[in-house]
């Protein structure tokens, strides 16, 4: 990371792509349930009646490497900044955003730019 210059919209990239990984991990169960009851056989008329399920794709090693670089940069700014962060990276809008924040739509890109700037700069004097 070093030998590469941070800008606030390669942070934003970094984040977008952080939460499109999360969202790609498997859900987390429970452990200790389980059925003991065998699994159905069905026909092939059975199985061509089913809906589809829809094919998971799972993130690669590198990509679960860069989420975790992430999570790291997160503890750098303040926790308003981080929610803010965040919601633009899963494409909140900036209408819900501003009214959680309780501020216009032009403060709240503001202050975006702000935290993404301090993780910038904070990347860069690494």
């Amino acid at each position: 990371m070093a030998d590469r210059d941070w800008t606030a919209d390669d942070v934003a990239d970094q984040f977008a792509e952080a939460f499109r990984t999360l969202r790609k991990l498997p859900p987390v169960k429970v452990q200790g349930y389980f059925s003991a009851w065998p699994q159905a056989l069905r026909s092939q008329r059975e199985i061509a009646a089913m809906e589809p399920q829809p094919m998971r794709v799972w993130p690669s090693a590198a990509a679960i490497t860069r989420l975790e670089q992430t999570f790291d940069w997160v503890l750098w700014i303040e926790e308003a900044e981080r929610k803010l962060v965040w919601s633009r990276a899963a494409r909140v809008p900036w209408k819900q955003i501003s009214g959680e924040l309780g501020c216009d739509r032009t403060t709240a890109w503001r202050r975006w730019q702000l935290a993404l700037t301090k993780i910038a700069a904070r990347l860069n004097a690494q």
